[in-house]
């Protein structure tokens, strides 16, 4: 069976509802995951936007959630999960506008790609204290078992 990350509010490379944005009430998107591979002992969540700030001419690749040290038993997130309701032993890791939490889509200019990237480790990471996405990727380098990847697109209409 294939890891897949999936969501009913979005499907793959459509666009993400305003709701989940800043346009609505900016809060996260419901996500769930079929069962991660034998041996996995945490999971990895990172959204991201290569586009930033605009598509036409990226220069870098914004932040709007980490999440690491999801039990692999977990299955799914729900909509506008709260910090103290996220699974048992999940960490978070810090945005770009340097806060834990989710961060929606805020494009300042054109249509752009929001990649939720899901990566089941076999182990389970320290406590690095609200890492960034950098030094969360290199904790994670040599641990990965598998990854799965959901694209959504969002441009807002002003």
């Amino acid at each position: 069976m294939t890891f897949r990350l999936s969501s009913t509010a979005f499907a793959p490379n459509e666009m993400i509802p305003a709701l989940y944005t800043c346009d609505g009430r900016n809060i996260s998107p419901p996500l769930s995951w079929t069962k991660p591979p034998v041996g996995t002992r945490s999971l990895v969540l990172i959204v991201d936007d290569p586009d930033a700030p605009d598509p036409a001419a990226p220069k870098v690749t914004w932040v709007h959630w980490l999440l690491y040290n999801l039990p692999p038993t977990a299955g799914s997130l729900p909509e506008g999960v709260a910090d103290g309701n996220l699974p048992p032993g999940t960490l978070q890791g810090l945005n770009d506008w340097q806060r834990t939490g989710y961060g929606g889509p805020c494009p300042p200019i054109g249509n752009h790609r929001y990649f939720h990237k899901l990566y089941a480790l076999d182990k389970v990471l320290v406590d690095l204290r609200h890492p960034i996405k950098l030094m969360l990727e290199q904790t994670m380098k040599g641990h990965i078992l598998a990854q799965t990847d959901l694209i959504g697109r969002y441009q807002r209409h002003r």
